[in-house]
């Protein structure tokens, strides 16, 4: 009798051998998972196998596909997918959206894969739909994320609120397009300012990552989910459409999960040998509220003094530097090395965390630093935070393109040139 084994522990549930079968009697193994968090493959029907071997050829061509990659895991993705990826290898089991270009492969990512890996990926029946949901199974412990871009962020505020205020942790993800209200769908970073000082009603942050590579969009949404299970509150990825749709290589290694403490909060369950839990953001009493923001802004502040990351390239002896972040961030470096090729002592201060943001960091460049260049696309959003940050120590200009337009090496450049002068 033809006979298919399948070695469980290496098996990493990616479906290809199902997907391959002619006669359709593979499946993933929804009972079982095996040390790497996977439901492996099996067999459903052993005499209708008939030896084409088509399993066997589809993981073999995998197999020297990665031979090519050397020790790690890299894959050829779009950053909108890596998200996605990313969020799955996270512990991420629950998805809810609604499709909004330029963010839909990543809600089609998650409903293909999310089902094959023992998750759910569900399209809610509106943006408000989907944050409620991530809302309650939150509450119930689990990892959740939402995914949506500019204008139905906006519709999640009152959600997004409302988690921050119950003290839950979840990540939302906004691949910016251009506003304002229906805008265009190309990329932008004009929900900075929402982002970072108006998620919601009521005093409140999240933390935002501000990838700026492919990589990064998969590294910061494994973060992501660390800081906000840690510090138990929304965390945001602020993408932007370029990189949702870029492709790149991503090494979904690179991410080193940090220790999670254990969800004694959640609403579980208690079967009887516990208090119960409440999830709750409404209290009757001013005292009594007033005592919980206070505490919750203790913890803003030592998440602004211990969670800070930003990148400094060739700041030590400039002049001038560029601050930027994301997909214009990628632009500025080319241009800053321009500038140094002619001369012009120019630096680039990348922001990876837009909240916290690198007050204390810029402040520090700010002493040798003879000017700063906010570069964004949007009419003049960051730009403010720059100048608080450095005390205004030193001139800072903005330069930023808006609607979907992408700032270019050249036009970053000419900017250098006019402020070296």
């Amino acid at each position: 009798m033809n006979r298919v084994t399948f070695n469980k522990q290496l098996c990493k549930g990616c479906g290809l051998c199902v997907d391959a079968c002619p006669k359709k009697i593979l499946a993933l193994n929804k009972d079982e998972i095996n040390a790497k968090g996977y439901h492996p493959a099996m067999m459903t029907d052993q005499e209708k196998c008939i030896a084409c071997a088509m399993c066997a050829m589809m993981t073999s061509s995998l197999r020297s596909k990665r031979r090519y990659e050397h020790m790690s895991e890299k894959l050829l993705m779009k950053g909108n997918e890596a998200i996605a990826e990313a969020a799955i290898r996270s512990g991420c089991k629950l998805f809810f959206g609604y499709p909004i270009t330029p963010q839909t492969e990543l809600s089609e990512y998650m409903a293909k894969n999310m089902p094959k890996r023992g998750g759910l990926s569900l399209q809610a029946e509106s943006e408000i739909a989907a944050i409620n949901m991530v809302l309650g199974a939150s509450a119930s412990g689990a990892r959740a994320i939402t995914s949506s871009s500019s204008p139905g962020i906006s519709l999640k505020c009152e959600g997004i609120s409302y988690i921050a205020g119950s003290d839950l942790p979840c990540v939302i993800v906004n691949v910016q397009r251009g506003g304002p209200g229906l805008g265009g769908i190309q990329p932008a970073q004009s929900d900075y300012n929402q982002a970072t000082k108006a998620p919601g009603h009521g005093d409140l942050h999240m933390i935002v990552l501000a990838p700026a590579s492919v990589q990064e969009m998969a590294s910061l949404t494994g973060l992501a989910f660390d800081l906000a299970d840690i510090y138990r509150m929304p965390a945001m990825i602020l993408a932007d459409g370029a990189l949702g749709q870029m492709m790149e290589p991503v090494d979904f290694e690179e991410h080193k999960a940090r220790v999670i403490p254990e969800k004694t909060w959640a609403c579980n369950g208690h079967a009887g040998k516990r208090q119960h839990n409440i999830i709750n953001s409404l209290y009757i009493e001013p005292e009594v509220l007033e005592k919980t923001v206070i505490d919750r802004f203790e913890k803003y502040k030592y998440i602004e003094e211990n969670e800070v990351i930003c990148d400094k390239s060739l700041c030590d002896d400039a002049d001038i530097v560029v601050v930027a972040y994301g997909i214009t961030a990628r632009v500025a470096r080319s241009a800053v090395r321009l500038a140094r090729e002619n001369g012009i002592k120019a630096g680039l201060f990348r922001c990876v965390t837009l909240y916290p943001f690198p007050n204390k960091e810029l402040c520090e460049v700010a002493d040798t630093a003879k000017k700063f260049l906010s570069v964004e696309m949007n009419m003049g959003q960051m730009v403010n935070d720059v100048k608080l940050a450095i005390n205004c120590k030193v001139p800072v200009e903005h330069f930023g393109r808006t609607g979907g337009m992408v700032p270019t090496v050249d036009e970053i450049y000419e900017q250098l040139v006019r402020m070296s002068k």
